[in-house]
């Protein structure tokens, strides 16, 4: 694995990334723009980036925002709305041919920054607001895919496992709002919500590809005209708990298959040096197809559909998802807490470790190949504070022993255990 560095910089309090090479045939390019998870701006924030696809001031319909990106040789742009520990990051993304590989008269990195800067700075407004078509079909949009949430009662059960395990703590909020609050939201009060948003929110540019840190900066002076006090920084995280008695939470709906999904919390978060053991027990636990859920609770039980596990090392938690047979509820969570407990006791054999440090040692790699992968391994040193790169996560997982992995086991507490149900026979 080779060493990347990426150069950094600040210009009009926008931190720059540039990451100059030439391995890549296109420019990627990430805009992270977070805010703290707040009950009062995260439906507005949600819907912002909808909107700002819409339209711009030199492309003020949808069908030419749309040409242009053709126009640059089809060049891709997206974006995605998340949280990530106590942070809502709405991630735009650009994806642009490089120019030695196309005749175009002008830089298409130089377009690619005029109009994503245009995007997220100059949107198309009427009177005091957005324009109103696109915010009334862009609240339509989002009520559409908070409601596809029910529908999939895979999702369901794991967002609703998430809201009743932080029931008092801002993560319980989903990253695309609340349904209840859209209806309100005028043009105008959108509009003065995203000047807020842009004035407070944490923005971190990046950019792989054959340039130089001189030219990403020049681009961003020229694209960026913000007005902008100061560059916020993002907290650490910590996680504060302390481990009580599990909660159980049955919810009924009309379903066949029960969802059994259980929420565990743990002290280890990205920045702890104990890191690479809750990766590597999280792995043995859940991750893979050789862990011990797959194994024990699907294949030699055939007690569910499915049973895995993902750690989430911004905020300590990890969550265990299963479908099973709802008659098989006792049997599964019995099977279940008794994997939790083999690895607390240290049962580990030498070939799930080695698998798993495989399986881990592969994904690292893999992210290699992909300038945006690695693009956001680099952002997670922004988000939590600690450096490290990905050859040293990959040294310290080697590193790792089954002592180190029974030391992180007993750190993860289960906190609530959710069981989504049919309705009962009236």
């Amino acid at each position: 694995m080779t060493t990347t560095l990426f150069e950094r910089g600040q210009v009009n309090q926008i931190r720059i990334h540039v990451l100059p090479t030439k391995r890549f045939k296109t420019f990627a390019i990430s805009l992270y723009a977070g805010i703290p998870l707040r009950e009062d701006t995260v439906t507005t924030t949600a819907l912002t980036p909808f909107v700002l696809r819409r339209g711009t001031v030199s492309y003020p319909e949808t069908t030419l925002f749309r040409e242009q990106l053709e126009h640059m040789y089809g060049a891709g742009f997206g974006f995605d709305v998340y949280k990530r520990g106590d942070y809502q990051i709405v991630h735009f993304r650009m994806d642009t041919i490089n120019d030695s590989f196309v005749q175009s008269a002008d830089s298409l990195l130089g377009q690619s920054f005029a109009f994503l800067g245009e995007a997220v700075t100059r949107p198309v407004t009427e009177r005091n607001g957005f324009r109103s078509s696109y915010v009334k079909a862009e609240k339509d949009n989002v009520r559409k895919k908070l409601e596809s949430i029910i529908n999939d009662k895979i999702r369901y059960a794991a967002e609703r496992c998430i809201e009743e395990m932080f029931k008092d703590d801002v993560y319980r909020l989903h990253p695309l709002g609340r349904r209840e609050e859209l209806e309100s939201i005028t043009e105008e009060s959108l509009y003065q919500a995203y000047g807020k948003w842009l004035t407070d929110v944490h923005l971190d540019l990046y950019v792989v590809g054959d340039t130089t840190l001189e030219e990403v900066s020049s681009l961003v002076q020229k694209n960026f005209k913000l007005d902008r006090k100061n560059s916020p920084e993002y907290r650490a995280q910590s996680s504060d708990f302390s481990p009580k008695e599990a909660r159980t939470v049955v919810e009924r709906l009309d379903i066949n298959q029960g969802k059994l999904n259980m929420g565990l919390r743990t002290p280890i978060i990205y920045g702890d040096d104990r890191y690479a053991a809750a990766l590597m027990y999280s792995g043995i636990l859940g991750s893979y197809p050789h862990s011990k859920l797959f194994v024990n609770v699907r294949e030699k039980a055939s007690l569910a559909y499915y049973a895995a596990s993902r750690y989430d090392g911004h905020k300590g938690l990890t969550t265990i998802q299963s479908g099973i047979e709802i008659a098989n509820y006792e049997k599964a969570l019995k099977i279940i807490k008794e994997q939790l407990e083999s690895l607390r006791q240290g049962e580990i054999s030498d070939l799930e470790m080695s698998q798993t440090k495989a399986m881990i040692r592969n994904q690292l790699r893999e992210m290699q190949d992909s300038a945006f992968e690695m693009i956001a391994y680099d952002f997670n040193r922004v988000l939590s504070g600690k450096d490290r790169p990905a050859e040293e996560l990959l040294s310290q997982v080697e590193a790792v022993t089954k002592q180190d992995v029974v030391d992180a086991a007993h750190t993860f507490h289960l906190d609530t255990i959710y069981f989504l149900t049919g309705r009962k026979e009236e």
